[in-house]
This record gives C-alpha cells, structure tokens and sequence, in this order.
C-alpha cells in the first residue's frame, strides 16, 4: 500500500533533544547530540544515548494543539528494540511529547526546531 505524504505541519523538520525525564543531558547527548526528525513522506528518525530508532509516523491534533503519533524501531547498543511515542507543538519552535521502549522505560523529551 502506498503511503501519502503528510501536509505541511510546523511538526516537520529536525528537532534537537534539550531535555530528557529519565536521562542528563550528558547521557543523552553520547554519541550524537540527541535529535528527533520528522520527514514530508511520513518517515523519520531518532538518535539519543546509543538508541537510534526509524519513525512511522501520522499528524494528529492532540488537546487543540497540532501533534505527531508514531511507532519506530532501532537498536539499543545493538539490540533491536521498537516502541512508540508522541509529541505535541507546545508553542512555535518547542516540541514536547513522551517516546516509550516496548516492554521498558519511558521517558518525556523537550524539543527545540534546528
């Protein structure tokens, strides 16, 4: 099955990790600073800590604001692992939302637009 492309949504784009529930900012920094991005084709990706995991995600609108829902899988140190998340526009430039590991932790994340 074919899959549309997503609307334009300020959603879009690359988002930088500044901070984590579960984790400092020295950890989840790394390997790479930590980051969330989300591309036009409904693909995307994320990197924090030594998880990196490949997004499907879809729009949504979540209490009034303009959102993002996704399930993704990556590795942790080289294990495959997979799980879900989502986020919200807080305001203009600011992510904020919760990404869950499945049969693990999870973990709320802010977020500021590259």
């Amino acid at each position: 099955m074919a899959r549309k492309k997503s609307a334009i949504s300020p959603i879009l784009g690359r988002w930088r990790i500044t901070e984590m529930e579960l984790w400092d900012q020295e950890d989840f920094d790394m390997e790479v600073p930590a980051f969330i991005e989300f591309r036009p084709d409904g693909m995307g990706e994320f990197q924090f800590i030594l998880v990196r995991g490949w997004i499907d995600y879809y729009l949504v609108e979540r209490e009034g604001k303009a959102g993002v829902e996704w399930s993704w899988e990556g590795s942790d140190e080289m294990d495959p692992c997979s799980g879900r998340g989502w986020a919200v526009l807080e305001r203009p430039g600011r992510l904020v939302g919760r990404v869950f590991f499945h049969r693990g932790d999870d973990s709320g994340f802010s977020a500021e637009k590259e």
